[in-house]
């Protein structure tokens, strides 16, 4: 099967925003409808929890539901409010090297991804990221060099909270430094657990564990996958190998100093790299940040693609996943 990455450059929500959603707006409202309309709040809802939580991008937001249609349904999807659950894997690890990186792993099912970098300048902010529901990020970079990435918390719990790309999306439309970033992270409610790790220009970093249950938790381990210090499903841990890809790349990063690129290619390979798509936790691609230089590289086995504020293209990349292991 072939994966079809697109890198799309549109500074103000415009028709290529509009288009992209309208391409998924289907698969959106099938996932986001599940359970019923009733079982998800209502717009006023929404817009009230945005206002408490986050009015800084409370503009952005309406002017992106006006942009894609404007529906009652559309409104309270793209609000990232309360949504249904859902679970992912991921890895993600600071390099502290000469010039520290940020690299990261995304495992889910294709079929439930956008599949796009969106380099936009909202609200006079410059942001690179891989689109999640068209105003979600799943990891990203802004021009003031700040970098934040999820990982799946690894707890079963659901409660009153934003979805996380929301957050990530917040934090880099109105932060600088990651001390700013893990303030907004303890402060907004995220309605399951996730681990952002944050890295910004001055190399200086942070994981936040957040929960809809407890307060969040902070940590300076530079790595995270889908545990929040110790496991608390142990299901899950199993089936995602949490706990050994952890070890794995602690053991990479404290024993085994190598060079940038060496552990990059970690990423590239067992036990970080799966190919489990067939279960939703195949890795859909690599990202490397390097805030210092305001750059990312999307890698895949053979094949990778680099990015920055100064030099962004839009294009295509098909990237083939093994067929044997999809649905």
């Amino acid at each position: 099967m072939a994966l079809v990455f697109r890198s799309i450059d549109e500074e103000q929500p415009g028709p290529k925003l509009a288009e992209l959603f309208a391409e998924y707006w289907p698969a959106y409202r099938k996932w986001w409808a599940q359970e019923g309309y009733s079982a998800r709040p209502t717009y006023r809802e929404c817009l009230r929890a945005l206002e408490r939580h986050m009015p800084e991008i409370l503009p952005l937001y309406e002017q992106v539901v006006e942009l894609v249609g404007g529906s009652d349904s559309q409104a309270r999807f793209l609000s990232f409010y309360c949504p249904p659950k859902y679970l992912s894997g991921c890895s993600q690890a600071i390099w502290r090297g000469k010039t520290p990186i940020l690299v990261r792993n995304y495992d889910y099912h294709p079929r439930t991804f956008d599949a796009a970098l969106l380099k936009t300048r909202w609200d006079r902010r410059g942001v690179i990221g891989m689109s999640d529901g068209v105003l979600g990020l799943l990891d990203g970079i802004n021009d003031a060099g700040l970098t934040v990435s999820l990982t799946f918390g690894g707890r079963p719990e659901v409660g009153d909270g934003f979805g996380v790309p929301l957050i990530l999306r917040y934090v880099l439309q109105t932060c600088q430094t990651t001390v700013e970033a893990v303030d907004c992270l303890c402060r907004i409610p995220c309605h399951m657990s996730y681990n952002v790790t944050v890295l910004d220009a001055k190399y200086n970093h942070s994981t936040v564990y957040v929960a809809p249950d407890r307060h969040p938790q902070i940590s300076d381990l530079p790595v995270a996958t889908n545990h929040q210090g110790h496991v608390e499903w142990s299901q899950h841990a199993r089936f995602t190998a949490t706990v050994e890809r952890e070890r794995f790349l602690l053991n990479r990063l404290n024993h085994h100093p190598e060079s940038e690129q060496r552990f990059i290619d970690a990423f590239l390979r067992p036990p970080l790299y799966s190919t489990a798509f067939k279960s939703g936790f195949g890795t859909l691609y690599t990202a490397a940040y390097r805030p210092a230089k305001r750059q990312l590289e999307l890698l895949w086995p053979g094949a990778s693609w680099n990015f920055s504020f100064d030099s962004f293209s839009e294009s295509e990349r098909s990237i083939w996943l093994p067929e044997q292991e999809l649905l």
